[in-house]
C-alpha cells in the first residue's frame, strides 16, 4: 500500500496551508497535486503531507464533488 496515492485525505504540514485537510488528486515522482478546501489544485512535495486512513474515491469526479466528499 503507498501512502501517498490518489484520493488519500492528508494533513499538510508546511507552507500557507499548514495544517489543513487536503486530498491528493495526482501524483507524479516527488510531487502531488493536491485540492484543498479552498477549491484550487495546488502542488507540493510529498514530504510535506502527513497521511491519514481515511481515502474517497476520485475517479472522473470534477474539483466541486471531491470537495464535497472531504467534507
Amino acid at each position: 500500500m503507498a501512502a501517498i496515492e490518489p484520493g488519500r485525505i492528508c494533513y499538510k504540514t508546511a507552507g500557507r496551508d499548514a495544517g489543513k485537510r487536503v486530498v491528493v488528486v495526482e501524483v507524479e515522482g516527488v510531487f502531488a497535486t493536491v485540492v484543498g478546501k479552498d477549491g484550487k489544485k495546488k502542488k507540493c512535495n510529498i514530504r510535506h503531507l502527513f497521511p491519514t486512513k481515511e481515502r474517497i474515491e476520485i475517479k472522473n469526479k470534477s474539483v466541486e464533488e471531491i470537495l464535497k466528499s472531504l467534507k
